[in-house]
């Protein structure tokens, strides 16, 4: 038999060593730059491994999965009143989006968006119940003060966060229950619809509602989250408070050894947030609902998250990963309806895509490639 241990103090690989050398193994190699063209591609990829899989895991359940591009693709994305239920969910997600995205660019982990569109929805809610204002400013000045809710209900939790250190994640979290709470105690008390009496409030009048744009039910809101965007975009990218918070989301100890002012930076930066999620329950309230009710927010926490998270905090993704989300959760809702799926079978199928379009981010930041 050969000796090992001579072998090895020549310098010879060893067996085990050689094999592995001979197999090869994967190798990562982190990518400088991505054309715009690759990162479509691999997030069409990603999309396409999902519906494969949630295809696959329905036929294994016996649902028969012969219209199920038609159900979930052609009658969601290429029909009219499909493309316009996307549009629709679009309005109040590319607001909630925006501000999960100014939030977390300078490291502030905002959880608390439901609780702020929920404040929005109040304080929109009050304007219109108390009859505030004339008629034709209403519908603005709604808009107004449900943007200045959002902002309130960021005030604490950043206070806390750069005075004291408070984690921004518990405290956002907790206020959340305190928001849900005080919309449920009033569409259950002082605003409960008097001639449904079931838990919403009344709906508002016409003048209190946002117009449509002609398509369907698409609505105004729409063009208020688009407007957002371009404003976000041009915030974030042409101005010193844009550079300011890279610089603080970057590093936030050398931008406050370079002279920015990082507790500014991140209290307006949470406040924006705040406001633009309950620009989001107003858009929601005034376009859709057209009253308060006690589940309206569900969700778009979440939702959110995770479009920032997708959108990479880029204010000219998110439009894109809105439209993709939203189309998500109206295919999900056309699948049920059509195969009577479980609620449960539906959400399973939209946390595969929703994972495998995440999981694509690995594929845009490395380049993986066998080395031998």
């Amino acid at each position: 038999m050969p000796d090992r241990s001579a072998a090895a103090a020549d310098g010879a690989p060893g067996p085990r060593a050689a094999a592995r050398r001979s197999f090869g193994r994967l190798s990562l190699e982190v990518r400088q730059s991505v054309p715009a063209w690759l990162h479509g591609l691999i997030l069409v990829l990603a999309l396409a491994a999902g519906m494969a899989i949630s295809v696959a895991i329905l036929a294994v359940s016996g649902v028969d999965v012969s219209g199920i591009y038609e159900e979930f693709i052609i009658l969601t994305f290429f029909d009219r009143l499909g493309l316009s239920s996307v549009l629709i969910e679009c309005a109040p997600l590319l607001l909630v989006g925006l501000g999960a995205a100014m939030a977390f660019r300078v490291n502030f982990w905002n959880i608390g968006i439901e609780g702020q569109f929920f404040w929005g929805v109040i304080f929109a809610t009050a304007i219109a119940i108390w009859d505030v204002g004339p008629p034709a400013l209403r519908v603005a000045l709604m808009f107004v003060m449900a943007c200045l809710g959002g902002f309130l209900w960021t005030v604490v939790p950043s206070l806390l966060k750069i005075r004291l250190g408070v984690n921004e994640i518990i405290s956002t979290l907790l206020l959340n229950y305190i928001a849900f709470l005080f919309a449920l105690n009033q569409v259950y008390g002082a605003w409960q619809d008097p001639k449904e009496r079931f838990p919403h409030s009344e709906k508002f009048d016409a003048v209190e509602q946002l117009p449509r744009l002609g398509w369907e039910k698409v609505d105004a809101g729409l063009l208020i989250g688009l407007a957002f965007v371009a404003v976000i975009w041009w915030l974030v990218s042409r101005t010193r408070f844009g550079a300011w918070s890279r610089i603080v989301g970057s590093n936030a100890r050398m931008a406050l050894a370079a002279g920015v002012p990082v507790g500014v930076v991140v209290f307006v930066s949470v406040g924006i947030s705040g406001a633009l999620s309950g620009a989001a329950g107003f858009v929601m309230a005034a376009g859709q609902e057209f009253r308060l009710t006690g589940t309206m927010a569900a969700g778009y926490g979440f939702s959110g998250i995770m479009i920032a998270f997708l959108a990479r905090n880029n204010p000219l993704l998110v439009p894109l990963v809105a439209f993709l989300i939203g189309g998500l959760y109206v295919g999900g809702l056309s699948i049920k309806s059509f195969y009577g799926l479980p609620e449960a079978m539906v959400q399973l199928i939209q946390a595969i895509i929703v994972l495998c379009v995440a999981a694509s981010h690995f594929f845009v930041s490395y380049r993986v490639h066998w080395a031998r």
